[in-house]
């Protein structure tokens, strides 16, 4: 038995050390940063305010003005995914500080601003007057 022991052992350590080196000496890719609890809290802010903004926006007052007013909901929609984490942020807070019987006018002037911004910038076509 102890010269079975004595054969086995070193095959065990060596056979433990080779399967390791693999998985050690794995290459790390370049993308593969951490994720920080600060990214990820941002990125759920963000896609919180943009749920919000949507929530908004699909209430079927908002959709009669938007139509009312020559705006078409899919554009709006396609418009408020295409906004930064930082704008969406903006626009949620702006929709949240809105007195509760103002809701639907400031709501659709903060979207026409939106728009009309996005238009001079360049970024859609939206409005002809804007050229």
């Amino acid at each position: 038995m102890k010269k079975i022991c004595r054969y086995l052992s070193p095959l065990l350590i060596v056979a433990l050390v080779l399967g390791s080196l693999p998985v050690a000496a794995a290459p790390v890719s370049p993308g593969s940063d951490l994720i920080t609890t600060q990214d990820m809290l941002n990125a759920e802010r963000a896609q919180g305010d943009r749920e919000k903004i949507q929530a908004i926006l699909a209430r079927d007052d908002i959709q009669e003005q938007l139509v009312a007013q020559g705006v078409d909901p899919a554009e709006v929609e396609a418009r408020v995914a295409a906004l930064s984490d930082a704008e969406a942020a903006q626009m949620a807070d702006q929709l949240e500080q809105l007195p509760a019987g103002a809701s639907v006018v400031g709501a659709l002037f903060a979207v026409f601003v939106i728009l009309l911004v996005t238009d001079i910038l360049g970024l859609t076509n939206v409005f002809p007057f804007t050229r």
